[in-house]
């Protein structure tokens, strides 16, 4: 795990070494252990390392082969190396380090950009190829690593964090508004855009090759893989479904516990996370877990049931780890909030300041650590979302019906008002439109719910869970951590996007509306009525962790924070987001947000979502405008 940067001048004009190591400093706690560059005259590379894998100087990157025709700089694990080392052994390379990032470069070298559809883990890196003067970029499948990009002039810059891009003294610190817009509709960007304008995400499960002398601004990326959720024509006996995704979910753990420093796992309290501490501790005795809980005093009403210590410790006891744990307070949002907003860069999905707390927690005592994140979206982990467009007439009607509850912060009615000082430039911006794009291939002949089923999983897949994943890297990698990710190794996506709905999700036909905002209340409402969602994996979980935990409700991460904002964090929020002069009512509309706020001081909506992002958002721009 590491940070990775580069400059590629397509005119062939020197890099500046400078510019490079300004930009390597800039993302330094991604990779404390040691720095290295690679200039080639109109390209540089710049590495941050943090030593997981093969602790020596072997492991120092950039890393170039022997002939100097090839360098990569690199960021990620890739868990089947030693299995290609040993396929490209038999080709006949050589190879002078235990490293897997030597395995990707030869494995380039071998199968040039076909390399990608070998690798098993987390990645996104670059490759200069000296003899043909091209660069090759490639980020994993799911989107685990992160990689930006922008254009300045005949520029490529591209880094793992927008923050060493704008080194560039050139790049401009200007809002893309679209963006903007996408954000409040969603509570995520779901186009390749970011809220810095020209800077974008390299999308996952893509890779590029760009020339010397390409075009300017031409970056075309071309997708590898994509999710492809559907349902089997000759599906397996029920029980063949169970015994395979037991098989699978026991050897994607074992594959990511390989690493030369200590492996922890957090230990939330849920099944997820239970189950793979509990297959991680066969192999790590007494290894290390983290769990991070709420203070409660100050919560009220359906609140009171966040903190899900009392679980995580059962499951210490019985795994028998050493546990480790950390109590959040009204007033801990306030104190992150200004780091957390410049490690995270832009705001996205949920309320991210328990995440980075508990990574914080972890990284004081492990270097990598294991997370349960991906199960819910591989599952049918939500299906309060999915029944909500269930039946339909056909396709548009189910983008509209699920675009309607997508509407996270701001519903498409409020849009124009909340927006006012800046309506006249996205006015012409479609949400609906973004949101049915998404779907890049799709078909009108769907007939069943479980089709739509399929469309709403990967329509989560890759939206919510990807913004999920940014923000477990950036707040994980804050404090020089490593998060691996079991649910996402390749051999366990590849089957449970083929496992049929009905092993996943029980009634079909159930419609319950939810509150999104009310995680607590989706809960009792609907789990507790028909107990469904995740059923194989549940029936699998059994074997590893209590009934009372794979039988248990569906939690969130969240801390109170409805009832704290309308209490000990009320003077904050008055004092960020109802000051007249909030950097943010330069684009959005002060009495409009004064009214959607006050809905949630005054009980009559729940809003905590909207009024997290109001003070991030607005912390943004203090960070990254000014």
């Amino acid at each position: 795990m590491c940070g990775i940067v580069g400059i590629f001048n397509l005119n062939g004009e020197p890099v500046s070494p400078v510019l490079l190591r300004k930009m390597t400093d800039a993302i330094k706690h991604r990779g404390p252990d040691s720095e290295g560059f690679y200039v080639d005259s109109f390209v540089g590379l710049g590495h941050r390392r943090l030593a997981i894998i093969d602790l020596s100087r072997t492991g120092h990157q950039p890393m170039i082969t022997e002939d100097k025709q090839f360098a990569i700089t690199y960021n990620g694990e890739v868990y089947n190396f030693q299995e290609l080392r040993k396929e490209l052994e038999n080709l006949g390379y050589k190879f002078r380090s235990r490293t897997d990032t030597e395995v990707i470069l030869k494995a380039y070298v071998q199968w040039g950009v076909n390399c990608v559809q070998k690798f098993n883990g987390m990645f996104a890196f670059a490759i200069w190829d000296k003899t043909r003067q091209e660069l090759f970029l490639a980020r994993d499948r799911y989107g685990i690593k992160p990689l930006y990009y922008t254009f300045i002039g005949p520029t490529l810059i591209f880094a793992s964090e927008q923050k060493a891009i704008l080194e560039h003294p050139d790049v401009r610190r200007e809002i893309d508004l679209e963006a903007l817009i996408e954000y409040f509709t969603f509570q995520n960007i779901f186009t390749q855009k970011t809220l810095l304008k020209g800077i974008w995400t390299f999308p996952a499960g893509c890779s590029a090759q760009i020339p010397l002398g390409k075009a300017i601004d031409s970056l075309r990326p071309i997708r590898y893989w994509d999710f492809d959720f559907q349902e089997p024509g000759h599906p397996a006996p029920d029980q063949d479904y169970v015994e395979e995704l037991d098989r699978l979910f026991k050897q994607a753990v074992n594959r990511q516990l390989v690493s030369d420093v200590e492996v922890g796992s957090y230990l939330s309290g849920g099944m997820d996370s239970g189950s793979i501490t509990a297959t991680a501790a066969t192999q790590l005795p007494y290894i290390k877990t983290f769990t991070c809980g709420f203070d409660l005093h100050s919560a009220s009403g359906l609140e009171m049931g966040f903190d899900e210590r009392e679980k995580a410790e059962l499951m210490s006891y019985l795994f028998k780890t050493e546990h480790y744990e950390m109590v959040l307070k009204a007033g801990d949002m306030e104190r992150a909030l200004p780091s957390l907003a410049w490690h995270l860069e832009e705001p996205r999905v949920g309320q991210s300041y328990p995440n980075y707390y508990v990574a914080q927690l972890a990284s004081k005592f492990v270097k990598v650590v294991l997370s349960g994140t991906g199960g819910d979206e591989l599952f049918g982990g939500y299906p309060w979302r999915y029944y909500r467009a269930v039946v339909n007439d056909d396709f548009e009607q189910y983008v509209d019906k699920y675009y309607a509850y997508w509407q996270r912060l701001i519903d498409h009615s409020d849009i124009q008002e909340v927006f006012r000082p800046v309506w006249d430039e996205v006015k012409n911006v479609s949400t609906r439109d973004i949101f049915r794009d998404v779907f890049h291939k799709h078909t009108d002949e769907l007939t069943r719910p479980e089709d739509y089923i399929n469309y709403s999983l990967y329509l989560e897949a890759k939206t919510f869970l990807h913004g999920l994943l940014i923000v477990e890297d950036k707040l994980s990698m804050a404090h020089s951590l490593e998060t691996r990710v079991p649910f996402l190794d390749n051999d366990l996506v590849d089957f449970a996007i083929q496992i049929p709905v009905r092993l996943k999700l029980k009634n079909l036909g159930e419609v319950l509306r939810l509150n999104e905002n009310e995680p607590a209340l989706k809960t009792l409402k609907y789990f507790q009525q028909v107990k469904d969602g995740k059923l194989i994996l549940r029936k699998v979980m059994q074997r590893y962790v209590p009934s009372e935990i794979t039988d248990g409700e569906k939690q969130g991460f969240s801390a109170p924070d409805a009832s704290w904002f309308k209490g000990e964090s009320m003077e904050y929020v008055n004092r960020k987001v109802l000051d007249k002069r909030a950097r943010l009512y330069k684009y959005l509309d002060q009495k409009a947000v004064h009214r959607l706020v006050n809905e949630h001081l005054e009980g009559k909506q729940n809003r905590r979502l909207f009024i997290w992002s109001l003070l991030n958002f607005e912390k943004w721009c203090e960070v990254f405008l000014e």
